[in-house]
């Protein structure tokens, strides 16, 4: 009888613990790793010539849909919340992830056009979309700040 309790009783730790990790993990990344991660594509972007504009496409590609599941994962955990938000919570929240989505809009038009571009344009579609990036990161670290605290 020892035995089966002990053996039930393992199986019970082992089954609960990866449920422990797995709840921990996908809490999304930190405002400061997502800071760091906007940082170096700009960084890596900004020194990008025009002969290396695959290479930037590939990585900019590769952070428009990161960034994308971390949209969709705040916007899923605003969606499980939202039965104990009030009212004025839940505009906020909608606003934020609006804003959220324009940014992220207006980072792909100029991910676009700088697919796009010629070598003579090819400078100009870099800042465009770094500075569209930039206010992207703004307003991610924004609705960090008033979620983060509520």
């Amino acid at each position: 009888m020892k035995f089966n309790i002990s053996t039930i009783m393992l199986i019970g730790a082992l089954g609960i613990t990866p449920l422990c990790y797995a709840e921990s993990a996908p809490n999304k990344t930190s405002m400061e790793e997502f800071k760091q991660e906007t940082q170096d594509l700009l960084e890596t972007l900004e020194a990008y010539t025009v002969e290396q504009k695959d290479e930037a496409i590939v990585k900019t590609k590769i952070a428009l849909d990161n960034l994308d599941e971390r949209i969709d994962a705040v916007e899923k955990d605003v969606h499980e919340s939202w039965s104990e938000m009030d009212k004025e919570a839940r505009e906020e929240a909608s606003e934020s992830l609006k804003e959220l989505r324009k940014q992220r809009n207006q980072a792909a038009e100029w991910y676009g056009n700088m697919k796009n571009s010629s070598g003579k344009t090819w400078g100009h579609m870099k800042k465009g979309f770094s500075d569209a990036y930039k206010d992207l990161n703004d307003s991610w670290e924004k609705s960090e700040n008033e979620f983060g605290s509520k």
